[in-house]
């Protein structure tokens, strides 16, 4: 593993943006660490800790990065569908959709089925065992909630190839198209009370955060214009959730009937806003320190298995605290004098057991070689450079497969809901017929599997036609 990562941190293009792969690494850290910390377990359930202690909340707005991920990767897709475009043969067609969806979720939905298919097994033994109760029960309702942002993730790599031309040919214009429709959404749902149209926050918050990664792809977001973004998107945010009906956390809290991360509020596009021009104000003092060769290596290493981690992060946060129950170690009241001094060698036990984790399954988060061994970069190689865009490692070429877009768009779509669907309805009382509300559908969580499933397989059948 060292080696190989020395190998790739040597084959770095000088052309690459390396402070791209460092956001991606810190957004799904701070993730990870916010989940472990917000996490109040006892022996009767989980709560949350931003809802015992209030006054922990404002931390939400450091801690809730998702949107780093978000406009890091409209970054990413943008140099990636752009490179493939070079490459495109005359009248190759919808190959090159078929391509971008195949290069840029391979890594996403592999180590992702492999998350799905071994909880549902393990999930299945339980029951079929009469199991299910307890902490194992709140286990498999829980352990499968982050992958709505997978469902996120895998809209925006759909709609990449349009929403770019609009970018081409709008520039600001078309992310303020995208957070006019957001503010359109919340003044029909909050001032006129038309029911459920939030749920269209989903797409317009979330694509406008990933438009902006499109501007910086272009060079838009230099010179003054992070610190406006910074300013202008945490006064926005400020003045929201003090004169407006939102709340002050980030992050979803039990039982408030706002939330502003499900369906996302313009609040959360404001506080997108803030952390966006935040680390672009870093950018320059972030990337002379990643040319120290050490610290590139970490940062490598980190992005080779970082979604990985991320899958199973919650595994292990409640692996420690049955291990702790089994071992009648006394779990404290939460926020408890007891409690704080225990949550350093909590987050050192999970820290330890992802790893393990890590290292079972970090082998499926690894893309297929491509197809030309004498691709640029590492030959006949790809790694762990390739998540983040940029000037990548051995890039496919794009020929055949003529039609093939249409059959990865539905892949992509049916990948979308299962994974959105599993989110939501998670494991616990898989034999019961468990269901959950998904666009006013009513889905099971196996039939949420199979949708992911059938997608990812159509997905790999479209791309696989082309290199």
């Amino acid at each position: 593993m060292g080696s190989r990562v020395r190998e790739l941190a040597g084959a770095t293009p000088a052309t690459r943006d390396r402070y791209v792969d460092l956001l991606r690494v810190a957004s799904l850290g701070a993730v990870v660490l916010g989940h472990w910390l917000m996490a109040a377990v006892t022996p009767d359930g989980v709560g949350n800790l931003l809802a015992v202690v209030p006054a922990l909340q404002p931390l939400t707005w450091l801690l809730q990065v998702m949107p780093v991920f978000f406009f890091v990767g409209g970054f990413s897709h943008a140099l990636s569908y752009r490179s493939l475009l070079r490459k495109r043969p005359e009248g190759a067609g919808s190959s090159v959709y078929s391509a971008f969806l195949r290069a840029r979720l391979q890594r996403l939905l592999r180590p992702t089925m492999v998350f799905v298919l071994v909880w549902g097994a393990a999930a299945l033994l339980v029951q079929l065992l009469g199991g299910g109760g307890g902490l194992t029960g709140v286990t498999l309702r829980m352990v499968t909630q982050p992958l709505w942002f997978i469902g996120i993730y895998l809209a925006m790599v759909a709609f990449t190839p349009p929403l770019l031309r609009l970018h081409e040919r709008y520039g600001w214009g078309a992310f303020a198209g995208l957070a006019g429709a957001a503010v359109a959404v919340d003044v029909l749902r909050f001032a006129a009370g038309v029911p459920y149209v939030e749920f269209l926050n989903f797409a317009f918050v979330w694509l406008a955060v990933h438009q902006l990664g499109f501007l910086r792809a272009d060079g838009h977001l230099r010179l003054r214009r992070p610190a406006l973004l910074a300013g202008g998107g945490l006064i926005a945010a400020t003045a929201l959730v003090a004169f407006g009906p939102y709340p002050l956390s980030m992050v979803g809290m039990p039982g408030e009937k706002v939330s502003n991360m499900a369906p996302p509020t313009l609040a959360l596009l404001a506080h997108g806003l803030w952390l966006v021009g935040a680390v672009e104000l870093l950018r320059v003092p972030a990337a002379r320190l990643l040319e120290r060769p050490r610290v590139w290596r970490t940062v490598v290493a980190a992005n080779g298995v970082a979604m990985t981690a991320f899958l199973w992060h919650l595994t292990a946060m409640f692996g420690v605290y049955g291990a702790l129950l089994a071992l009648d170690v006394t779990l404290p009241e939460p926020a408890s004098a007891a409690w704080w001094v225990q949550v350093p060698p909590r987050l050192a036990l999970a820290a330890a057991l992802t790893a393990a984790l890590v290292a079972a399954f970090r082998t499926f988060e690894r893309p297929a070689a491509p197809a030309e061994p004498g691709s640029p970069g590492v030959p006949g190689r790809r790694g762990a450079l390739d998540s983040a865009g940029g000037s990548g490692v051995g890039r496919p070429t794009v020929t055949g497969a003529p039609g093939s877009g249409p059959l990865a768009a539905l892949g992509a779509t049916l990948c979308l809901l299962g994974v959105l669907g599993l989110s939501m309805v998670g494991f616990g009382g898989l034999l019961d017929g468990r269901t959950a509300l998904l666009i006013a559908i009513p889905v099971s969580a196996p039939a949420a599997v199979a949708m992911t499933l059938g997608g990812w397989l159509l997905v790999e059948r479209a791309g696989r036609g082309t290199r």
